[in-house]
């Protein structure tokens, strides 16, 4: 796969905006969003060259970003934006790559005309993708959110670090112009989405694809969460909609008080560290049209939750290798198990669909996912959650069939700093028997130990722990992301 659509050509897309607009966080978005289609692409953060040219320790002057800077600095910026542009030009000439986000402040017009020249000069394509926020209240939240994690505003009340930081970065970047150049191809999204205004988009169906995610994202913060569904009467058929066993059925009891238990103790808990007094945002439950998947969403129903179905949450169909064992399919297809274990995401078995198939049936509900700004409780059947989760925590595609989702574990995703991050909440008191990977998943090629599930991720992936001999209520377990750490240095960013 060659990593471009045909015909789309090379595009950059430049970030504009001030710190503390969202504007990593929707390059992060949107990289990801742009991988899950398949098209190569790569962000180029100033920020991380600014470090590489200063030194571990250095700071860039006072008057860094003020256009009539000192000479000293003019030749800093200057060094610093041309080992940026030839990274980004050797990555698109030499390595096959098609989306390029520059990510800066880019803050006046002539620059921003300047570089759209010389992109233009290289034979790309430039899209300018401005956030521009003129609400206090939501400037503060992002402030807050990420950017306050620097040390400057340790053990300092919240509100009060938001603030100072802001009035810190109107006098480090005196100068500032919005959009307005009507020459250029920009988007503005003014206030993490409330509004969008387009210029100049005349061309390509990659920057319709790319304006068409754009409105279904936002900025704002919210948590999703991942469960399964209760046991059905006939847990090992694809076919059959059973409906929830007597087990199946004390299960979607218990997650359902374990989910508004854990909502409400995060609560408690941010406030008690400092945190703002605001009320739980509502909490909407998606599940697939299947009957385990409803009668476990029907507890919060009850409660007054608002549940909606979505069709394409069915789970993966397993073709052929419906309730046959992994002996048997390894007797009856051994060229199709052969093709498996080389590519376990894009291989399908006879009548059956893939992992990736799974995904492309999913795009419809990553979009909805996108836009929805309640907390969002996802019920679905493990494969689903496999690709659901791999898109919000960029996993490889080699990854997403090795995914695991116990029973006894709810996984919270939560949008931070640049990169999502996710924990573990343990469900108490259910029967062993319950926890387990699904039956009628398939789960195979499997090692040939005779082992039943596949081998752990190497690394600390989404891995199932053992089954605890007793009833335990453990607090929230952080996964481990890695992705997530690659960016951790941008909190403090002024690019």
């Amino acid at each position: 796969m060659s990593g471009r659509l045909f015909h789309s050509g090379r595009i950059a897309i430049v970030m504009v905006g001030l710190p503390a607009r969202g504007k990593t966080h929707i390059a992060v978005s949107l990289a990801r969003y742009l991988g899950w289609l398949g098209v190569k692409t790569r962000i180029f953060h100033l920020g991380d060259y600014r470090r590489a040219t200063v030194g571990q320790g250095g700071h860039v002057p006072e008057d860094y970003f003020y256009p009539n800077a000192s000479p000293a600095s003019v030749v800093l910026r200057q060094k610093i934006l041309k080992k940026c542009r030839e990274d980004i030009y050797g990555w698109l000439n030499h390595e096959n790559g098609q989306v390029a986000i520059y990510d800066a402040v880019n803050p006046t017009a002539s620059g921003r005309r300047s570089l759209a020249k010389e992109f233009a000069k290289h034979d790309v394509q430039t899209l300018f993708l401005e956030s521009y926020v003129d609400d206090e209240n939501l400037l503060r939240e992002n402030a807050r959110n990420v950017k306050i994690g620097s040390p400057d505003f340790a053990n300092m009340d919240p509100d009060e670090a938001a603030k100072l930081y802001l009035e810190r970065m109107e006098t480090k970047i005196p100068m500032f112009e919005t959009m307005n150049e009507r020459e250029l191809n920009y988007i503005k999204m003014i206030n993490a989405g409330q509004t969008f205004f387009y210029n100049n988009l005349s061309f390509n169906y990659l920057s319709h694809r790319i304006v068409f995610y754009l409105t279904n994202t936002h900025i704002k913060s919210r948590a999703t969460f991942f469960v399964r569904p209760g046991t059905a009467t006939e847990e090992d058929s694809y076919k059959a909609d059973a409906p929830l066993s007597e087990e199946g059925l004390k299960y979607a009891s218990v997650m359902t008080e374990t989910v508004i238990k854990h909502r409400e103790q995060a609560r408690a808990s941010r406030i008690a560290s400092g945190g703002s007094d605001i009320p739980l945002r509502p909490l909407t439950v998606w599940c697939s049209t299947r009957m385990r998947t409803l009668q476990t969403a029907d507890n919060f129903k009850e409660r007054g939750y608002k549940v909606r179905q979505r069709s394409q949450m069915a789970e993966i169909n397993p073709g052929v290798c419906e309730r046959l064992s992994e002996r048997a399919i390894r007797r009856l297809y051994p060229e199709e198990v052969e093709k498996h274990e080389l590519d376990p995401y894009h291989h399908r078995y006879p009548r059956a669909e893939s992992y990736h198939d799974l995904a492309v049936r999913l795009e419809p509900i990553i979009l909805e996912l996108e836009r929805e700004q309640n907390d969002l409780l996802i019920i679905a059947h493990e494969s689903v959650l496999r690709v659901l989760y791999a898109y919000l925590m960029h996993c490889s595609t080699m990854d997403i069939p090795n995914l695991k989702f116990p029973r006894n574990e709810i996984i919270e995703v939560i949008p931070s700093a640049y990169q999502n991050e996710a924990k573990r909440i343990h469900i108490p008191g259910l029967d062993p028997k319950t926890v387990p990977g699904s039956p009628e998943d398939i789960r195979i090629p499997v090692p040939d130990s005779g082992a039943d599930t596949p081998a752990p991720l190497p690394g600390g992936g989404l891995t199932a722990p053992a089954t605890p001999s007793i009833i335990v209520e453990k607090p929230p377990e952080k996964v481990v992301n890695t992705a997530a750490e690659a960016v951790r240095d941008k909190i403090a960013d002024e690019d």
